[in-house]
């Protein structure tokens, strides 16, 4: 969307001397509206081996920005909108074609047994929330905007040295829990752990997602299929009926043994709030519409929030323990985030690196992955992604009708890290550069 604050004058001034704009202007288009690019120094040599020619030379101090610059790929949207949307949108495609196939994943998966499942974390002491019925224990009807959702009714009774270790062990719950959940499907269909394998394949994605009271939970899609994934049809006896009711078995039988702080035990299990719904056809006719698109949507939507968007925490590592009495932040954020640091002390929690990932309210895992089988894989997208965009450069180049070329071509190159960002100039005008308006619609599927 076009800026509407006040242009740096100085700064396009200078830029407009060097007689670099439109150059500029051309540079700054290709980070697709990134606003932390990562400034690299250094050259890059193309030569044909064949002749030893010399194709193409690029030295960054001749780029009109003075570098090299490349999106910086975060994944937070308080970070970099534009990455975040290009990362939420691969997530949005991995699902998909996980779910009605495309991206070298067959059609066929369509038909497989697929269930939508969230998985919460437990209590650790009562919150103030928004009830279905009733007002909140706390005696108030809040609205959804309320700043006092997710925040504990009794702070120093709330169990926060419970709720960051739960998120640091997030990862290792699911862990066990896909575990036992080949165990469960296998009994149901009266197999053991050895024949199954040869008759069937659990394939899932799924993403972390948290709750506004700084716990993890996670949302899955869960995928029954044949003995080599999803390029073969599930057996007989597979069904979203058999598949849901040992989700069911396996969520209630996950617990995993967590630290020993100061003679009290820690062990950690799935919350008892468990939702599993069954993915059908538009035409489902349920309460809510659980559609293909609809599970990918939602699911892509939280690959691009942390900490920070529920709870109002921090999108950036903690460094200094005086850092956290000065944050603008709620004070279940803080914490939670000083519960972190002062457990980091702990040297048998090592390991779990709660300073380090404290910003995280202590979980440290990926915020979206998937079983191989599932469907395509991020890099992939970003690989075809970026084979496109050489294709429209060399086009550009040497113009729609010019064959590809069967010449072996010789990279050499080196690059040195130069800073992130753009300069005041840079950044308004990278801002001029963007559409007036987005669309609010998911991405088709292609």
């Amino acid at each position: 969307m076009p800026t509407t604050t006040a242009p740096p004058a100085a700064d396009l001034l200078a830029i407009a001397q060097l007689g670099t704009m439109p150059a500029l202007m051309r540079q700054l288009s290709g980070l697709a509206g990134c606003t932390t690019p990562i400034r690299l120094d250094g050259w890059r040599t193309e030569i044909n081996e064949s002749t030893g020619q010399v194709l193409h030379h690029l030295e960054s101090a001749e780029l009109p920005a003075g570098n090299l610059l490349l999106r910086c790929g975060n994944r937070r949207v308080t970070r970099c909108p534009s990455c975040a949307e290009t990362y939420r949108r691969d997530t949005y495609h991995l699902i998909t074609a996980g779910l009605i196939g495309g991206k070298g994943t067959p059609e066929a998966v369509a038909t497989h047994p697929r269930v939508f499942a969230t998985f919460t974390a437990p209590s650790f002491g009562p919150v103030h929330n928004r009830p279905t019925a009733g007002p909140c224990r706390c005696g108030t009807t809040h609205p959804a905007d309320a700043p006092a959702l997710g925040s504990p009714i009794n702070p120093d009774t709330y169990d926060y040295e419970a709720a960051v270790l739960w998120n640091a062990h997030a990862g290792k719950i699911w862990a066990r829990f896909s575990i036992h959940l080949r165990r469960e499907v296998a009994k149901r269909a009266g197999l053991t752990q050895r024949e199954f394998k040869d008759f069937a394949r659990i394939s899932f994605g799924k993403v972390a997602e948290y709750q506004k009271r700084g716990a993890i939970h996670f949302h899955a899609v869960i995928r029954l299929d044949g003995p080599e994934g999803g390029d073969t049809l599930p057996p007989s006896w597979a069904s979203a009926e058999l598949l849901t009711d040992a989700i069911r078995a396996a969520a209630r039988r996950t617990e995993i043994p967590g630290p020993l702080l100061s003679s009290r035990e820690h062990r950690f299990a799935f919350g008892t709030q468990l939702d599993i719904r069954t993915i059908r056809s538009a035409d489902f006719t349920g309460p809510v519409q659980i559609t293909e698109r609809a599970v990918a949507a939602y699911i892509a939507k939280y690959a691009t929030k942390g900490a920070e968007t529920a709870t109002g925490s921090l999108d950036r590592p903690v460094r200094f323990l005086a850092e956290i009495g000065h944050l603008d932040i709620p004070d279940h954020a803080r914490r939670l985030i000083r519960t972190c640091w002062d457990l980091g002390a702990d040297p048998e929690l090592a390991e779990l690196r709660l300073r380090a990932w404290a910003h995280m309210l202590g979980f440290r895992g990926h915020f979206s992955t998937k079983t191989r089988k599932y469907s395509t894989t991020l890099g992939a997208l970003r690989t075809a992604r970026a084979a496109w965009r050489r294709a429209q450069t060399l086009e550009q180049i040497h113009g729609p009708d010019t064959p590809p070329t069967e010449e072996t071509t010789l990279v050499l190159a080196h690059w040195a890290f130069a800073g992130t960002g753009l300069t005041p100039g840079e950044t308004w005008l990278t801002a001029a550069l963007q559409p007036a308006a987005g669309t609010e619609g998911e991405p088709t599927h292609g």
